[in-house]
């Protein structure tokens, strides 16, 4: 193939699907803030090279860059996309800040699943305590006392270890103990 003619091959009579790839690239990596050299560096790290100027020049080159089969692979293991949804229209896929949200919402409805199972777990814990300690102090008035100055001292302590300074105020101008 000549130049003039790999030229042409790369340019207006260049397939759609090959449009698609590099308007998806420029899409994928501007949702993510990422420069050219950023998913450069990515695209290194996924065992992918390719130099920031090659990803400019499939971006936004006249003519662009074509993408070779490796790189394609790169873009979509960088990117955790399919090459269906790499060489598909990018325009179906909303505007970048859409994108951003939807990510973004399933990112903290994943976080927030893991902190509901966190509470779950936490709270089935202080029901397991909370039953052992009812145990000890159902056997009678003394140690139903114990077990509530027990809490009443664990509490302090806590928030003394959670708020020194706030300890060391209510400290300050209360005589010695004994005094």
């Amino acid at each position: 193939m000549s130049d003039e003619e790999g030229a042409e091959r790369a340019g207006p009579g260049r397939p759609v699907p090959e449009e698609h790839v590099a308007a998806r690239i420029k899409l994928e990596r501007e949702v993510r803030g990422w420069s050219t050299v950023k998913l450069a560096e990515e695209m290194a790290t996924a065992g992918h090279p390719i130099n920031q100027s090659a990803i400019w020049r499939i971006e936004s080159g006249k003519p662009r860059r074509r993408v070779n089969l490796d790189e394609a692979l790169g873009f979509c293991k960088v990117f955790d996309i399919t090459m269906h949804d790499l060489t598909g229209p990018p325009g179906e896929l909303a505007t970048p800040r859409v994108r951003q949200l939807a990510r973004e919402y399933v990112e903290m409805t994943r976080e927030y699943h893991q902190l509901r199972a966190a509470i779950d777990r936490n709270q089935m814990h202080l029901s397991e305590i909370d039953r052992e300690l009812n145990a000890y102090a159902d056997k009678g008035p003394e140690r139903r006392g114990q077990v509530d100055e027990l809490l009443r001292l664990e509490e302090r302590a806590l928030m003394r270890r959670m708020h020194p300074s706030r300890a060391h105020h209510r400290n300050q101008g209360q005589p010695p103990a004994g005094e």
